[in-house]
């Protein structure tokens, strides 16, 4: 967690890129980013050359043991001033960052990310003090540098022209305990953006392989979770091969390394990739079909594609135009058998009534497992959007025998644009009880399932499929759901007659005796 002087500093650094001309936040975010690096691949140097003396043994540098080579360092040429900094950094720095794409010796895949990377900070204090700011960021703490970032990117407020936008953390965070990822299993998200969903499954894989004895807050009462029970193993895995991430927007991709990165992810596969493009066939053959043990997705709901580009493969399972129908078929085929997802939809997908919504609900229904369904408030995506979402949990293969329905409330903030936090918050009754359904029909216990959930007019219930497809397999929860109509009890109208009629004579009695005080 951060302190307060942490996010004054970020603050305070954000409104001078400001008021030095730059406005654009991500292109703040992607500078900044730049610069983390640049100080962390000093910091990686340092801790080698420590290493060398200790065991005498010989390493890859990352910067050459020249003259040349060490004025490029951080610790180095932080102390250069603006005019020169700026020169210093587009001239020698970020072209040798740019050198190291596939040597052994820098932190993940840095030729890649630092190949675009560009000095746009035109006026040289705001440069200065983006130097001094980042030279004082904590960034040895790995819990820490994550939530450094995490900040950073939460100031990202404009939504892009194919629909993409943040996700709010939260909602990541309930969708990621619902679906459970495991330690040794391949997670994706084929719209990675942030990368906010293969970040925060980090974190949730952290905390719930904690022990206890280390679960103790600090000074600040914040709790910061060592994953001391994740094995050697288990670290190698999770480093290398667990996470993927594919996007066509460079930026983005800039972005989500470094975010994966600072949360000690070094080896992330964080793809340049039109996941719908039937190019992915020829570049990642592999990921295409049958490969993710669970995929955690918020993708573009409002874009639109080419057909004659369109991966054959997911045309197959629904024919569309339609982004948001398109990346669920995407999904359904990327996924192992039995493997999980947890997916934002528009509430479009869910009742539309086009050929293509009820093919893909029917491919979901009847050759998959559609486990649940989480409707969300409109307001969760504000400022960005005000469309109302929903949550689909899902398994490939077999077949749907019930759907579990949620009705959210409430998720901890305020349903304006200002998303201000109120007291009412139903995420953790939701995953609470999601839990319990799991449980429940694991056990395969029908009994206790239609006796816990088989209320409708509850804000969670269960519906059977023959229902589901008696509605034309519509999976809108005001479908289902029963609405109790309380019986209201008016007085008769004589009696409201009589009322007024007592009233008006009072009236008139208190005003026969106003006028009878003015004439004494």
């Amino acid at each position: 967690m951060l302190t307060g002087k942490i996010r004054n500093d970020i603050d305070k650094l954000w409104e001078k890129f400001w008021t030095g001309g730059i406005t654009d936040p991500l292109t703040v975010v992607k500078q900044i980013s730049y610069l983390v690096f640049a100080r962390m691949l000093d910091m990686q140097e340092e801790a080698n050359e420590r290493r060398a003396q200790r065991t005498g043994k010989a390493f890859n540098r990352i910067f050459p043991d020249t003259p040349e080579g060490q004025v490029l360092r951080w610790k180095n040429f932080r102390q250069l001033s603006g005019s020169q900094l700026s020169q210093h950094l587009k001239d020698k720095v970020f072209p040798h960052f740019a050198s190291l794409a596939g040597s052994a010796s820098g932190l993940g895949q840095v030729g890649e990310y630092m190949q675009q990377a560009s000095v746009e900070i035109k006026n040289d204090s705001v440069l200065v003090s983006a130097i001094e700011l980042v030279d004082q960021l904590p960034l040895t703490q790995s819990d820490v540098k994550g939530d450094i970032y995490e900040y950073l990117l939460s100031k990202l407020s404009t939504a892009g022209i194919n629909g993409q936008f943040r996700t709010p953390r939260h909602i990541i965070d309930s969708i990621i305990t619902m679906v459970a990822p495991k330690p040794n299993e391949t997670v994706c998200d084929p719209a990675c953006g942030t990368a906010g969903f293969l970040v925060r499954t980090v974190e949730y894989l952290n905390k719930t392989h904690t022990s206890e004895e280390y679960k103790q807050p600090d000074a600040e009462g914040n709790v910061h979770y060592i994953g001391d029970l994740l094995s050697d193993e288990d670290r190698r895995f999770m480093e290398n091969q667990m996470f993927w991430g594919f996007d066509f927007d460079s930026t983005m991709l800039s972005v989500s390394s470094m975010n994966m990165l600072l949360h000690g992810i070094r080896g992330a596969n964080i793809c340049y990739q039109d996941t719908l493009n039937k190019s992915i066939h020829e570049h990642y053959p592999q990921q295409e079909k049958n490969f993710f043990d669970v995929i955690l997705a918020n993708p573009p709901f409002k874009g639109s594609l080419d057909e004659a580009n369109t991966n054959p493969n997911v045309l197959s399972v629904v024919k569309t135009k339609k982004t948001e129908l398109l990346f669920v078929a995407h999904i359904l085929n990327a996924l192992k058998l039995g493997g999980r997802a947890g997916v934002i939809v528009p509430d479009g997908v869910l009742f539309g009534s086009s050929k293509a919504h009820k093919q893909l609900r029917q491919a979901l229904i009847e050759n998959n497992q559609l486990e649940g369904v989480v409707s969300l408030p409109s307001g969760v995506f504000k400022p960005y959007a005000g469309v109302s979402t929903a949550v689909l949990l899902f398994r490939k293969g077999g077949t749907t025998s019930k759907v579990w329905f949620y009705d959210v409330q409430a998720d901890g903030y305020s349903l304006d644009d200002k998303r201000s936090p109120v007291e009412q918050n139903d995420l953790p009754l939701v995953e609470k009880t999601w839990a319990e359904y799991q449980a429940l029909h694991l056990a395969n216990n029908q009994a206790e399932i239609e006796k816990r959930f088989g209320d409708k007019t509850q804000p969670s219930f269960v519906v059977d499929v023959a229902d589901i497809v008696a509605n034309g397999y519509d999976l809108s929860i005001n479908r289902y759901k029963e609405v109790v109509h309380e019986e209201q009890e008016y007085e008769a109208p004589s009696e409201i007659l009589a009322r007024i009629e007592t009233l008006e004579n009072e009236i008139q009695q208190g005003l026969s005796e106003l006028k009878a005080l003015l004439v004494k």
